[in-house]
């Protein structure tokens, strides 16, 4: 029996052709980041590979003197034994599906990834493999995504809504990629805003790597004492789930709380985060995306990590007949807490903005 192209080690997934691992949890010497939130970029590796427009988000998020490498989309790189590629996922600006070939067989770990549209990321492309790993965020039947554009449609009517009662809309989104995404698509509606766009701290620091990438938003400002005392009721507010509650998001009040994610789909959720409305917007796949790429990849083997993976490797086995194996992660997703985002978000709550 070969051995594996990729498998799973004491510090995540292992390349051992190339001796490099992709987004490890552990000490790595080499490795591939896939994308800037925190459960995948732990800084735990001396030198990394990156997409090129993930460079600055990971140097924002590691420190400038992080050793990051931008390998440019689709240019095949010789590591040991194996040759390496870069693939756009769409998840968030930057997020790279990785392909390895080692002697003719042809892995792709799709990391964190979506297909919907996404005016903030560059779009997905579909990668053949003989062996696909992907991730299974919400891999069950019940999760199938809106339209975003009317997603982003209801959000603004929300707004609208809130300045006409003279509430302030705070609206929780991940400080990386969700944030950017509901503002690219807002950038065309100007004319409906009913007041200013403020941007709490942890997501005001983000921009400038989007900006750079040439991503197209609407006016906004930061979420500072004067800026929230003169737009107070009239102004949407973006801000990680993390900042809700604290003192900093009650120096908005009155106000209401929205949040944008995939886990709104279930009622019970949005009750859990004492939401007043619940947005259904994801940066991963759902389950009609998850067949999607597997049937677009064909690949005869599929491994499965995070999430759902238990029914969705069924149903991928005694279904699609195809052969699968589910991989134990430390990566959190779009965990109902919060993503891997959180444990950064956390640190930046307080005190950034005064």
């Amino acid at each position: 029996m070969r051995s594996p192209v990729v498998r799973l080690s004491p510090a995540g997934l292992y390349i051992p052709a190339a001796d490099l691992h992709i987004d490890p949890w552990g000490a790595s010497s080499r490795a591939i980041i896939t994308h800037g939130h925190a459960d995948h970029a732990r800084g735990t590796a001396r030198q990394m590979l990156s997409a090129p427009s993930g460079v600055p988000i990971l140097k924002t998020r590691l420190g400038e003197r992080a050793e990051v490498e931008g390998l440019p989309w689709g240019e095949r790189r010789r590591v040991g034994d194996a040759i390496l590629s870069l693939h756009p996922a769409g998840h968030i600006l930057g997020s790279a599906q990785v392909r390895i070939e080692v002697g003719g067989e042809v892995w792709v770990v799709t990391g964190d990834c979506k297909t919907q549209a996404d005016p903030s990321a560059e779009p997905f492309e579909p990668v053949r493999a003989h062996t696909l790993i992907s991730e299974c965020t919400f891999g069950l039947p019940v999760y199938r995504w809106p339209d975003p554009e009317a997603v982003v449609d209801e959000i603004l009517d929300w707004w609208q809504a809130c300045a006409a009662e003279g509430v302030t809309a705070l609206l929780g989104v991940y400080a990386l990629g969700k944030a950017q995404r509901v503002l690219a698509h807002l950038a065309s509606r100007t004319d409906a805003f009913p007041g200013p766009i403020l941007l709490h701290g942890a997501v005001d620091a983000l921009m400038p790597a989007y900006r750079e990438a040439g991503t197209a938003f609407p006016p906004t400002e930061r979420a500072l004492q004067d800026t929230v005392r003169a737009a107070a009721g009239t102004a949407l507010v973006l801000a990680p789930p993390s900042a809700v509650g604290t003192p900093w998001a009650r120096k908005l009040e009155p106000l209401s709380l929205g949040v944008a994610s995939g886990w709104m789909m279930l009622r019970g959720t949005r009750r859990r985060r004492g939401a007043d409305r619940g947005f259904v917007l994801s940066d991963h796949l759902d389950w009609p995306a998850l067949l999607s790429i597997v049937e677009t990849s064909e690949a005869t083997t599929v491994g499965l990590t995070h999430g759902a993976t238990g029914p969705a490797a069924r149903y991928l086995a005694e279904v699609r007949g195809l052969e699968t194996f589910e991989i134990a992660t430390r990566f959190t997703g779009e965990s109902d807490e919060g993503d891997g985002e959180l444990a950064t978000e956390r640190s930046e709550a307080e005190g950034v903005d005064r």
